[in-house]
């Protein structure tokens, strides 16, 4: 997530707030020169700037098979669509053909990020504890649910300490709304600790939602009980390509991009003297530095497990070479997949063009022509009759 400056056309919407029901000012924050000069004048359409993996999902789930043909009214740039495909199948959401698998139909009916989505039916079917994941998906759904009043920040950081669980901020949310649930989402506790009423509650709508769809695919939420590694495994499935490795006391460093990131102050893992190996991050936020945003302690083990394609465990040279020719297997599998879908794509188009051209044979010869129906010795009805003598 970057922050940006707004475009002129936004600006001005937003000075239009001002004065709508009584006199008023709008006061900006930048100069007039920064105004004319720096900002665009109308904003990117947000297609052509955001992630398109759940775009590009419901596109193929409706039978789209070639994207970068589909016609977009703001046709978002090539590269993005390709990033969405290539994040769809680190996934396991489309195959190496590029088409649906079952695991992606699945994560089709639901109205969430890839990445949640799998998460969910990941904690269902390894997990089995799809019920608090569907607590943490609830709770990223909707915007953080702590505040912090002015002059009051240690107070309200000291009261949110209360929850925090040491190796993952998504356990934080977890642990949050089960208190709240403890004392039926009453306000005044709420207020009392810090947290948005309104924010629990909209992420109570939200949970209550993700059942019902939950239910209608026939998958029960289950419950693991106190045991929340199997929950860190289930975030880790989902969210390994964000992967982040230690590097000096509060720094860490992405495993694939090898961009330097920090932890965010107001993470449960911030300043709390213990600083795990490896960590996984629900997004990067990049303002003067990169932090990352809602993080979760895992196992290097899992990241091998869960992530073969980017990750795997120190090997011998026996363990190493079988390894190689596994991939190497992989990829001549890959590749013969790839050679069979064209040959069926050929001979597809190839039946096409022959019941197109039967189709039009056909109907050249039901044409009706002038004359069409007589023998070529026939004798047309105007025409006299030989040996009638007229006048």
């Amino acid at each position: 997530m970057n922050v940006t400056p707004v475009s002129r056309a936004n600006a001005n919407q937003r000075s239009g707030r001002a004065g709508r029901t009584g006199p008023g000012f709008c006061f900006r924050l930048y100069t007039d020169r920064q105004y004319r000069e720096e900002l665009m004048e109308t904003a990117v359409p947000e297609i052509q700037r955001t992630n398109l993996s759940n775009v590009v999902l419901l596109l193929k789930s409706l039978g789209v098979k070639n994207l970068l043909d589909f016609d977009f009214m703001d046709p978002p740039p090539e590269d993005n669509i390709m990033t969405s495909l290539y994040q769809l199948w680190i996934l396991g959401a489309i195959d190496n053909t590029g088409d649906l698998t079952p695991l992606g139909r699945r994560m089709a009916e639901f109205p969430l990020d890839p990445p949640l989505s799998k998460m969910l039916l990941f904690a269902h079917e390894h997990g089995k504890c799809s019920s608090e994941v569907l607590i943490i998906v609830s709770m990223l759904s909707v915007p953080s649910v702590f505040f912090r009043p002015k002059g009051r920040e240690e107070e309200s950081d000291s009261v949110r300490e209360k929850f925090f669980v040491p190796e993952s901020d998504h356990l934080t949310l977890l642990n949050v709304y089960l208190r709240a649930k403890q004392y039926k989402f009453d306000p005044q506790w709420c207020t009392k600790h810090f947290i948005h009423s309104k924010g629990i509650r909209k992420a109570r709508e939200v949970h209550a939602q993700l059942v019902d769809l939950m239910k209608q695919q026939k998958l029960d939420p289950i419950s693991c009980g106190g045991s929340w590694d199997v929950v860190r495994k289930s975030i880790c499935s989902a969210y390994f390509y964000n992967s982040s490795k230690i590097k000096g006391i509060g720094e860490y460093i992405n495993m694939l991009s090898g961009i330097p990131s920090a932890l965010h102050p107001s993470s449960a893992l911030f300043g709390l003297g213990y600083t795990p190996d490896y960590l996984c991050y629900h997004e990067l936020i990049s303002t003067t530095k990169e932090y990352m945003s809602c993080v979760t302690a895992v196992e290097g083990e899992w990241l091998a497990e869960l992530g073969p394609m980017f990750f795997s465990i120190k090997e011998s040279y026996e363990s190493s070479l079988k390894r190689r020719q596994r991939e190497r297997k992989d990829a001549a599998e890959m590749d013969k997949q790839m050679e069979k879908k064209e040959k069926e794509e050929e001979k597809k188009r190839e039946q096409e063009k022959k019941e197109s051209m039967a189709i039009s044979s056909m109907r050249r010869s039901v044409v009706a022509t002038p004359g069409g129906g007589r023998s070529s010795n026939a004798t047309p009805k105007y025409m006299r009759k030989k040996g009638r003598i007229g006048f």
